[in-house]
């Protein structure tokens, strides 16, 4: 007897003739191949899919999954690993990790529901992709120096609080700083950005202090420049690091939040570390 199965929706993505070749070859989430479901009228948008056991993907089955983080990053590598193969050929917007329907005919419908906002969207963001900035203040920055030996312990404490108070200030003074520089930066590039949450513990990929965390929309023939722009913000201020990540499909600009999935039918994250999460 055939174990039951769901279907897991990793993009929407605009039908190219290359596209069926592309995906043919590729293995997804629970090893299982990679397809596309069509919108009952004409050929576009395509939904990227592939089967899923629903002893893993049910509600309840993955709500207790993604407790687990193990499985939840060899979930979202997978799924991030299919999304950007099918960037590699056509335009794509990137559904939520961990969506879920119960069989094509429910993928069908929200296609056939959404059809012109789709296409509208996709056409939106033809031709660009995502960056990541991230900013990092230096630990070291925030550490004040020592204080002389031939004080009280008393009065010690209180040289070194205010040393590391003042080290602090200036040291976020200058994220500032560079925030507001990479804005400028980017600008004459970037025709969109989306402020994250600043990323902490085993998500901040140290070492320092991530103090912003942002995706930027770019032309792919504006990438160079906007990498070397945005790199150069930060010369000049000492403590301050960049990280920039990407090309990346936009993940922060599909703007699939709303209405992507009927209800009970989607449980979403963002993938752990593909753009900028």
């Amino acid at each position: 007897m055939t174990a039951p199965r769901l279907v897991y929706a990793y993009a929407v993505a605009r039908h190219t003739d290359a596209l069926q070749q592309a995906v043919a070859p590729l293995v997804g989430v629970a090893a299982a191949p990679v397809g596309l479901v069509r919108p009952t009228r004409g050929r576009d948008p395509v939904a990227v899919t592939g089967p899923v056991p629903a002893g893993d993907f049910g509600e309840d089955a993955l709500r207790a999954h993604l407790e687990e983080l193990p499985w939840l990053e060899t979930l979202a590598r997978t799924h991030h690993a299919v999304v950007e193969a099918v960037a590699r050929h056509t335009t794509v917007l990137p559904l939520r990790l961990a969506t879920v329907y119960l069989d094509d005919a429910r993928v069908r419908s929200v296609l056939d529901d959404r059809q012109d906002t789709f296409l509208a969207r996709l056409a939106e963001l033809a031709g660009r992709v995502e960056w990541g900035v991230k900013l990092y203040v230096d630990d070291a920055a925030l550490q004040a120096p020592s204080t002389p030996d031939d004080i009280s312990p008393g009065r010690a404490y209180l040289l070194r609080r205010r040393a590391e108070q003042h080290h602090r200030q200036d040291a976020y003074e200058a994220a500032r700083t560079a925030v507001g520089r990479v804005d400028a930066a980017a600008g004459p590039h970037a025709v969109d950005r989306v402020r994250h949450r600043v990323q902490q513990g085993e998500l901040a990929a140290g070492p320092g202090t991530n103090v912003a965390n942002d995706a930027y929309l770019v032309p792919e023939e504006h990438a160079e420049a906007f990498r070397a722009d945005v790199l150069r913000s930060a010369e000049g201020l000492p403590g301050v690091r960049i990280v920039i990540t990407g090309p990346w499909a936009p993940y922060s600009f599909a703007g699939l939040e709303q209405g992507a999935a009927q209800p009970n039918e989607q449980h979403g994250v963002r993938p752990a570390e593909g753009p900028a999460s």
